[in-house]
């Protein structure tokens, strides 16, 4: 019971509130208003379904999307084939990326650092991304606060009651190193009377403001500033997610 195979076929109805599009504009704002040109080659880190790889290609942007998972990115190409820009998408572990050159900027959205199984496979992924961005390019990220985990991801449970699939959520909080431990329980109606379940599971763990900032120098970044919840200004004790903006050395 691990991994996003069975996710993968429901991500995007039980992510259906996240605006890739505001989300992708977000980012571009960012890369402006921090000396990146519009356009250029843009590599979207931990891409899953590639929603935002595909939203960040219609702001004129040439798009790599790399994802660990296999059934994530077999969702993301069955977009790929509409009438927009296309999207070159790679099945790749970030922590052992090997593009075929440099990129102009990285992007890693939607918490995707904090599933990482800890600091050695941060700094590995940190390193990768160094290796394939180009100096000057700037690496923008986004990942959970320790308040998000204590307080509301927490050991809560959600539940999804959609048309083809119920789903519940289970998240199990340590005190200890602010991990989150999340199951979820898919049922899927095979006739009237009954139902498939399928289980998975996968853990997000919290790496504070000081390990990024040290991890980021070690690996050829300059960490420019901090941006709290997708908005203008710092962090508050309340942020929910903080988002990162560095530049290759």
């Amino acid at each position: 019971m691990s991994g996003y195979a069975y996710f993968a076929r429901h991500y995007d109805k039980l992510t259906g509130n996240v605006d890739y599009h505001g989300r992708a504009e977000y980012f571009a704002k960012l890369l402006r208003r921090h000396g990146a040109e519009p356009g250029g080659l843009v590599l979207d880190l931990a891409c899953g379904t590639g929603s935002l790889s595909l939203e960040l290609a219609a702001l004129g942007y040439e798009v790599i999307g790399v994802d660990a998972s296999a059934d994530m990115l077999s969702v993301a190409m069955s977009k790929g084939t509409g009438e927009g820009p296309p999207v070159l998408f790679l099945h790749q572990d970030m922590t052992e990326l090997d593009l075929y050159g440099t990129v102009d900027n990285t992007v890693c959205a939607l918490d995707s650092l904090n599933h990482l199984p800890g600091e050695q496979a941060l700094a590995a992924a940190l390193a990768r991304v160094a290796l394939f961005t180009a100096p000057g390019g700037l690496f923008v990220f986004d990942v959970n606060t320790a308040y998000k985990h204590r307080e509301v991801l927490a050991d809560n449970t959600f539940v999804y009651d959609l048309d083809d699939v119920y789903c519940i959520w289970q998240n199990q909080y340590s005190s200890d190193d602010g991990r989150v431990d999340i199951r979820l329980d898919f049922f899927v109606p095979d006739d009237e009377w009954k139902y498939d379940r399928f289980s998975e599971g996968f853990s997000e763990r919290f790496f504070s403001g000081e390990l990024l900032g040290r991890l980021l120098a070690e690996n050829g970044f300059d960490l420019l500033t901090v941006y709290g919840d997708d908005g203008d200004e710092a962090p508050a004790d309340t942020t929910q997610r903080a988002v990162y903006v560095a530049r290759r050395q």
